[in-house]
């Protein structure tokens, strides 16, 4: 990003979750970003596009932090790299992460453009084929890997909204640990006995020794 689309879109990251839709115009994101309206309109042409940007630009970081997952060289490694990712992006990223889940309605908008829809299946497909290939190696029990993949989103995207949302009375290292420690309780559920029977320490999936397919 350019130095000053970066600030537009920080500017108006912050004005759209303080004000919302209603007090989003462009005229209030020139004053934020210290520039006049008809220049503000040389690189938007609507509030509709800002958001929509700021939406694409919220995935682009969520898919960069999340693909790093890839390097991984066993499934369950891929798979334990994508939720740390995956948690370190929520805690740190908190902006960008909260503009994953507002719907395009709450935007003013119909639905989103195709490419940004792309990119949140995308990232859908991601977290099932993580899923996939670790029923693959015998780690979890078979299933249908779409139908947990949601389920462990569900628990995962539940406990931080409940954190962001200042329901949980502890600073972030001690959340890490109480999320840790619910996604060990969840993959101990999903895990194979003998994948079980390996899992050590904390973490949403630890890879025992031996696992290496």
């Amino acid at each position: 990003m350019s130095d000053q689309r970066d600030k537009i879109l920080s500017c108006a990251c912050e004005l759209y979750l303080t004000d919302g839709l209603d007090g989003f115009s462009m005229r209030k994101l020139a004053r934020q970003v210290g520039v006049t309206a008809p220049a503000l309109y040389r690189h938007y042409e609507s509030r509709e596009h800002v958001l929509t940007d700021l939406v694409r630009e919220a995935y682009r970081a969520f898919s960069a932090v999340l693909y790093r997952a890839l390097e991984g060289r066993t499934p369950v490694d891929r798979f334990r790299r994508a939720g740390e990712g995956y948690l370190d992006f929520a805690l740190g990223e908190e902006r960008w992460y909260s503009l994953l889940f507002i719907p395009a309605e709450q935007m003013g908008m119909a639905e989103l453009p195709a490419d940004v829809e792309a990119m949140g299946c995308a990232i859908h497909q991601f977290w099932v084929d993580r899923v996939r290939e670790c029923m693959d190696a015998g780690c979890f029990k078979a299933g249908d890997p779409v139908q947990v993949s949601l389920t462990m989103w569900a628990h995962a995207h539940g406990l931080i909204s409940l954190y962001l949302g200042g329901h949980f009375r502890m600073d972030a290292e001690a959340f890490r640990v109480l999320f840790e420690e619910s996604s060990l309780r969840m993959s101990m559920g999903l895990a194979t006995d003998e994948f079980a029977e390996g899992l050590t320490g904390r973490g949403s999936a630890i890879e025992p020794a031996g696992v290496t397919s």
